[in-house]
């Protein structure tokens, strides 16, 4: 039987055929971020999800491309046309959609943040009028945590994928290529007419050393990295990775239980270690950025990794970017974490105050984790901790408490101290409570205020469900403390100040997310002065 050729965007590369009927093309979709002028926060990443679930695909033989309307127009700023004061960065969306190729069966939208949901229903609207027979299939955070609302919202919509994607992905192409009824397929929702049907469990993989590893098309990623973008601080060649799946723990305010189940597995740390010499020899990458809800739990597995990437004479530097807990990060740790090449660690308490972690069900312990990021900074590791003001039951107490927890980590050494306004997320228990209350309403407006909330610090007029505080005290406060907590950080340590003048001369380096951050805007502001030039 002839092989199969499969299309990796740049890239045409032959596997085994594993089945004797025709399988069906698959395009990923990704549409570009949405963020408001002066936005800081809303970065382009690469697709780590699309790389897993392809690569997944791709092994059981299905032919796929990606179109990534992020990564295929980097630092281009374009206006949201449908939504005064936004903007998008990336691909215009009938450009996204010119790409996509005429032979697709399948499109698979990611739907991660709730923010791009407007967007991405105009995406998907105007792709269902170029592929009106194709499978339309959307997936990711913000689709699992709001499944029912987001297929009446757009009709032209046939099924979401929820939670973890690979398998059910797959199970889904399965049923539709063999006309199969898909309605038992655990991990979907759909509407037969008006019904809506959300068939059982969130199924999670329980032997994840068995997925293959992520598929990155040929040029991909070098784009992000000839762009300066990855999603924590930067080196020359920043390599996204996972060595978990899921989070054990049950905060309020998050949305992870809902996407992820509260099941937390960690890789073996052999396949692990070998996935990071493949990327050395493939791509040489000059650090790890790992992607992981909570990288660290379990101090024998830490200790364990950190021994085998000594053994291994993998000389990289890698960090910790989406915040992890204390627990674990003894001296011992964090001294092999330092030895082994950990550049940037986050941590993240969310809270000063010890009556809004008990509500937030946030289980730590506040004088712990302060030795521990304390200990880490004196061994010379870049720290950043991340602080939230503004939940519903929260008093000014509260607030000045974590304001003060805030301040004093800056005095003791933090690089970085960041404080957010509560983002009301779907899927978080605190949003069913909000929505049960009725202080809350889903409409498109939330969708935009969410992603404009703590992507511009200045702004004045937050989405803010704090009865006791006004947006415009809330966003006073993020201010004061931002400015304070920059001022005692380079005061005190003027060395940060010829560290930060220098990175951001450079094109390769950042050792904090406020320099990456920096030389983001500094970029844009050049590609839109280039065009405008170019315009004229």
């Amino acid at each position: 039987m002839p092989p199969l050729i499969t299309t990796h965007a740049a890239e045409t590369r032959i596997v085994p055929r594993a089945m004797p009927t025709p399988l069906p093309f698959v395009t990923f979709v990704r549409g570009p971020v949405v963020s408001t002028p002066g936005s800081m926060n809303n970065e382009a990443t690469p697709s780590i999800a699309f790389a897993y679930i392809s690569s997944y695909i791709a092994k059981q033989g299905y032919p796929f491309t990606i179109v990534d309307g992020i990564g295929s127009a980097l630092n281009q700023v374009w206006p949201l046309e449908e939504f005064p004061g936004h903007q998008i960065q990336g691909l215009p969306i009938d450009r996204i959609i010119e790409l996509i190729p005429a032979h697709s069966s399948v499109l698979a939208f990611s739907g991660m943040f709730s923010g791009d949901w407007p967007m991405l229903r105009i995406l998907i609207k105007r792709a269902r009028k170029r592929f009106p027979n194709a499978l339309i299939v959307a997936g990711g955070e913000h689709m699992t945590a709001l499944t029912e609302y987001c297929l009446r919202d757009c009709p032209e919509l046939d099924v979401c994928v929820r939670g973890e994607g690979e398998q059910t992905f797959y199970k889904l192409l399965e049923s539709w290529r063999t006309q199969e009824d898909y309605s038992e397929i655990n991990g979907i929702g759909f509407l037969d007419g008006d019904r809506y049907i959300q068939n059982g469990f969130l199924p999670r993989i329980r032997d994840i050393d068995n997925i293959p590893w992520p598929e990155w098309p040929t040029g991909y990623l070098e784009k992000f990295w000839e762009a300066g973008k990855s999603y924590g601080v930067q080196t020359e060649r920043d390599m996204p990775i996972m060595a978990s799946r899921g989070c054990p723990y049950q905060c309020t305010f998050c949305s992870n239980a809902a996407m992820w189940t509260t099941r937390y597995i960690l890789r073996d740390q052999d396949d692990l270690i070998n996935e990071i010499k493949a990327y050395k020899e493939l791509y040489g990458i000059t650090s790890l950025q790992f992607y992981d809800l909570t990288a660290v739990t379990k101090k024998s597995w830490t200790i364990e990794f950190c021994e085998k990437l000594i053994a291994a004479d993998i000389n990289l530097k890698w960090s910790l970017p989406s915040g992890t807990r204390s627990e674990a990060l003894d001296k011992e740790t964090l001294t092999l974490l330092k030895k082994t090449g950990c550049n940037y660690l986050v941590y993240a308490p969310e809270s000063g105050s010890p009556e809004t972690l008990r509500k937030i069900k946030k289980r730590i312990n506040l004088d712990r984790m302060t030795e521990s990021v304390v200990t880490a900074c004196r061994l010379g590791i870049v720290c950043r901790t991340n602080l939230i003001i503004g939940f519903p039951h929260e008093t000014r107490k509260n607030v000045w408490e974590t304001i003060l927890f805030g301040l004093k980590l800056a005095v003791k050494g933090v690089d970085e101290v960041s404080i957010y306004i509560f983002s009301p997320y779907p899927g978080t228990e605190i949003f069913h409570e909000l929505l049960e209350s009725k202080r809350l309403k889903i409409n498109d407006d939330y969708f935009l205020a969410l992603t404009s909330l703590n992507g511009n610090y200045f702004e004045v007029n937050p989405l803010v469900v704090n009865p006791h505080m006004g947006a415009f005290e809330l966003a006073f406060y993020r201010v004061f403390f931002m400015l304070a907590n920059y001022a005692i950080g380079y005061l005190l340590h003027p060395g940060r100040i010829v560290r930060t003048f220098r990175n951001l001369r450079s094109k390769t380096q950042a050792a904090t997310v406020f320099e990456h951050r920096l030389k983001d805007a500094f970029r844009r502001r050049k590609t839109l002065s280039s065009d405008a030039t170019k315009r004229a």
